[in-house]
Order: structure tokens, then C-alpha cells, then sequence
């Protein structure tokens, strides 16, 4: 049976793609489901996040996204029963510039990853719009956009739609969005509650029920190397991630 491949994207940065890749992720493994993070931002904050350090080389998503080896070959365990994970290194800032002459630049994530064995893939993407991000669109099969509660939210939104209906007729016609998230609520502020109204007057179902509230303990939790879910399992921001986790599962059994 083929992975679920779940791109978290959206081309503004800040917006907590990959606090959501971490966490959604950590949440079901330890639900028992067999999942893998690919870390495909060159900043590396994904790998950080679970306490893996960042190096160099062609043992890391830049290698596999190159083609130059195997995803089985750079996979690391995580000390989370069931997750695993393929780091970043800065290497990868120099992908675009490698992938663009390939004649297949579009594909080259998709090649590495059709014999990979996991419940769920999750693509945790850097900002932008550029070939790494087109390569993570063309091997998934699902979309999760977080979307900051803060001004000009909406922003940019048209851009990545378009972007992904480019992609589904193009090269995946498989492609969906699971869902947008709305991350970062403030309830003590009323810019966050008129943007969370506005996303859902635009998108109805297709935003989740789940909310991510600004939290501490997410932060915290970062700078810990460890997902919010199991360094404060009582926190808002970690009960929030595992109602996301039953929501996104409860999404793929309809």
C-alpha cells in the first residue's frame, strides 16, 4: 500500500509549517501509525525539532532530492517509536540551482520516495515557490496549508491555490487539500477571531475545526528539540495538536 504524502506548505514563512510537520507528525506515532518526516527546508528547524543534529553532505534530504541516494539510505530513527525522519543540511540551498538543467526537476522527490513504506509522509516545505517546493507538490497527495491568524493572512493564499491547480493539471492530478489550519489564535485579541471568520467565509470545510492558539509551551518546547505534544502534553498548544491529529484522521476515513 502507498504512503499518504502530505505536503505542510504555504509560501509565507512564520506561518508554523513546521511546528504543525512536527507535531501532527509525532501525534500519529504515538497513535501507532508508521511515519516519516522529510525535512525539505534548508533551514533545518524540522530536524532540530526532534533533537537530530544538522551536518553536511549527500546524507540528508539534499542527497535524496538530488537523486544521488536512496531515501532508505539517509532515514534516521527518531527516539519517538514509529517516526522517522530525513534531516536537512544547508547543503540543500544549493538544490534549485542543481535541479533546474535536469530534465526531470519536477519529479526527482517523487522518483526517491515511490518505495518508501510509511502510514504517512509528511514534506515539511521551505517559503517560496521555487523547484524544491514543486518537487514536494508533484510526490504528494495531500496538501495542509497553516495559516497565520494575523493580518494579510489571506494574502499570497491565490498565488499557492493557483500554484496547486498548475501542478494538478500538469503533472499530479492526484493532488488535494486536506485542509487549511488556522495557527497562531490569539482569543485575546480581536484580529485573530475576525481573520479565523474571514478564512472560513471564504473556504468553509475545507479550514479545519482546529485551531492552533499562540502558545508558549510550542516555543519552548523547540528550543528543546522536542514536539509540544510530549514536553507539555496538557498545554493548549499540545491538546490542540492531537485534536488535529484525530481530525485529520477522521478527514481520510470520509
Amino acid at each position: 500500500m502507498a504512503s499518504d504524502v502530505v505536503a505542510i506548505i504555504n509560501q509565507k514563512g512564520g506561518v508554523g509549517k513546521t511546528t504543525t510537520t512536527v507535531n501532527l507528525a509525532t501525534a500519529l506515532a504515538v497513535a501507532g501509525k508508521k511515519v516519516l518526516v522529510l525535512d525539505l527546508d534548508p533551514q533545518g528547524n524540522a530536524t532540530t525539532g526532534f533533537g537530530i543534529s544538522k551536518g553536511r553532505g549527500l546524507y540528508s534530504s539534499y542527497g535524496v532530492l538530488l537523486g544521488l541516494v536512496k531515501q532508505s539510505e539517509v532515514v534516521q530513527r527518531t527516539y519517538i517509536d514509529g517516526l522517522y525522519m530525513i534531516p536537512s543540511t544547508i547543503d540543500l540551498s544549493a538544490a534549485e540551482v542543481e535541479l533546474f538543467p535536469q530534465k526531470d526537476r519536477d519529479s526527482k522527490l517523487k522518483q526517491a520516495l515511490a518505495d518508501a513504506d510509511y502510514d504517512y509522509i509528511f514534506i515539511d516545505c521551505p517559503p517560496g515557490f521555487g523547484l524544491i517546493n514543486i518537487n514536494a507538490l508533484n510526490a504528494s497527495n495531500k496538501i495542509i496549508i497553516p495559516l497565520q491568524c494575523e493580518f494579510y493572512a489571506l494574502e499570497g493564499l491565490a498565488q499557492l491555490f493557483n500554484t496547486i491547480q498548475s501542478v494538478r493539471n500538469t503533472i499530479n492530478k492526484d493532488l488535494m487539500v486536506s485542509g487549511i489550519l488556522l495557527t497562531m489564535f490569539d482569543r485575546r485579541n480581536s484580529l485573530s477571531s475576525i481573520v479565523a471568520n474571514d478564512v472560513r467565509s471564504h473556504f468553509g470545510n475545507l479550514v479545519f475545526n482546529t485551531v492552533i492558539p499562540r502558545n508558549v509551551r510550542i516555543s519552548e518546547a523547540s528550543s528543546f528539540g522536542k514536539p509540544v505534544i510530549l514536553y507539555d502534553m496538557r498545554s493548549s498548544g499540545a491538546i490542540s495538536y492531537i485534536e488535529l491529529a484525530r481530525e485529520f484522521l477522521s478527514r481520510k476515513s470520509k
